[in-house]
């Protein structure tokens, strides 16, 4: 996609702070850091997000997913991360180019995800997976 930032990223056309790279994905620093060493993984071909991404382009992610944190650890020190996705508007996406988040985390960063969390929907479950068990419309 010509006007994707990502696709562009990944051509070489923008710059970026390249962290890793192989034949498929394309790892770099993040322009907005929400911690030192805050990292992106995407594809080189464009999906938009998860859900029209193939199954082996998602395996090569987190292939690299791996390679990555596994770097940060070996030559860091770093042992907690966050390895995260947004797919849609809801979900807080604001590059639809799939990509996943490695933020690197440490006790007093003062990064906490604050979840409400719902009790009451665990009586929903027998519901919820009957829901899941049934064919598609």
């Amino acid at each position: 996609m010509q006007d994707c930032i990502f696709c562009q990223i990944a051509r070489g056309e923008a710059p970026s702070w390249k962290v890793y790279e192989d034949e498929h994905t394309y790892a770099f620093l993040d322009i907005h850091p929400v911690n030192r060493y805050h990292t992106l993984v995407i594809p080189k071909t464009h999906y938009e997000n998860v859900f029209d991404t193939p199954k082996p382009v998602l395996a090569e992610m987190m292939q690299a997913v791996k390679k990555i944190v596994d770097l940060y650890y070996e030559r860091l020190g770093i042992n907690n991360v966050q390895i995260f996705n947004s797919s849609g508007k809801a979900a807080q996406q604001d590059v639809f180019h799939v990509h996943f988040h490695i933020v690197p985390r440490h006790l007093g960063d003062e990064q906490n995800v604050r979840w409400r969390t719902h009790p009451e929907w665990v009586a929903e479950y027998d519901e919820m997976l009957r829901n899941l068990s049934q064919p598609s419309p």
